[in-house]
């Protein structure tokens, strides 16, 4: 028999996919309606029986919104791309210096999107050319929704059907109360009131999700209360300091409350006069954040009476925040 050195069997080649819900290639009707299209059809997104929601998304929902939403896009364009989309590119850059430099774990880290460019299939559809074996899925969701990470495992299950030669694939959950996550986040409340000064309260605000699919056992909820408290004690706040909400509501159904424009309307009302906001949904800043929160919520708190309102920028490519990614694929891989 023959002995195989060890020497002659290559190391496998190993690869991390970084994830963010996605974004459309262009602030025009036409590509936001594409994207549209491809969000709103996902039944993860919307439980509605397809047929008839097909009807109502192609008829209705994207005639009357692309335009709306392709104007919300052009205002947070930056240099011919989405700011999402851009930052998720430098994640992914930081993240394999990180890995390579102090790690020592020789790797490749590809952006990519849920909806959109650049696609998860196309991504693995490469590594798989290039034989990479080991493959770690991080979806960029701090807290586990069906709507947003469960996306993502059906993405990864339909292209793996396809497949003869399966790679191994770890894919993460989410991870809503790491110490790194909160740490990073406190640090940058911190930063932002060192410059700025401390508010009468600090609303932290989610995307939301309907109230039926937490009903149906959703943890998205409970996830979002934890990691609001946990940052809460993080930062030294007394419970009437802080609150927590939900925001970016679609349709007629009723979605997980307190909802972010109604606390802000009812704090300007009772005579809070300053606020500031973080939303530690978002890995990225994106269109809720830089358009819904930092501009129409801003406006609704001023225009029931407040007087100074600020929007607190997700983590992005802080440096906490890569060596948290770090810390979650490190032992996967």
């Amino acid at each position: 028999m023959n002995d195989i050195s060890s020497e002659c069997v290559p190391s496998p080649k190993k690869a991390v996919l970084l994830v963010n819900l996605g974004t459309p290639d262009a602030p025009t009707p036409q590509s936001v309606g594409r994207f549209l299209r491809e969000f709103l059809s996902d039944q993860r997104v919307i439980e509605i029986p397809r047929l008839l929601w097909q009807i109502i998304l192609n008829l209705f929902v994207i005639p009357l919104r692309a335009k709306r939403v392709a104007h919300a896009y052009a205002s947070i364009w930056a240099n011919g791309d989405s700011p999402m989309r851009q930052i998720l590119t430098a994640q992914a850059v930081a993240l394999t210096q990180e890995l390579t430099e102090l790690e020592q774990i020789h790797v490749e880290v590809l952006p990519v999107m849920t909806y959109g460019n650049p696609s998860i299939s196309a991504a693995l559809d490469r590594l798989q050319g290039n034989g990479v074996e080991q493959i770690v899925i991080l979806p960029l969701f701090p807290q586990y929704s069906a709507t947003s990470t469960g996306a993502v495992y059906d993405a990864v299950s339909h292209w793996l059907l396809a497949q003869r030669n399966l790679p191994s694939i770890s894919l993460i959950k989410d991870y809503f109360a790491h110490p790194l996550y909160i740490q990073a986040l406190a640090d940058s409340v911190r930063r932002y009131q060192a410059i700025h000064g401390q508010p009468e309260k600090l609303l932290m605000s989610f995307h939301g999700i309907p109230q039926p699919y937490a009903d149906r056992g959703d943890p998205y909820p409970t996830r979002c209360h934890a990691t609001a408290k946990l940052l809460a004690q993080a930062l030294g706040l007394p419970d009437s300091a802080w609150a927590i909400s939900f925001q970016s509501r679609f349709g007629r159904q009723e979605w997980v409350k307190p909802y972010t424009n109604v606390i802000l309307d009812e704090w300007a009302t009772s005579g809070v006069k300053s606020v500031q906001v973080i939303s530690p949904a978002f890995s990225a800043d994106c269109l809720e954040t830089l358009e819904e929160l930092a501009v129409e919520n801003r406006q609704t708190f001023l225009d029931a009476g407040g007087q100074a309102y600020a929007y607190i920028p997700a983590l992005n490519e802080d440096q906490l925040h890569i060596e948290m990614m770090a810390d979650l694929v490190r032992p996967l891989l």
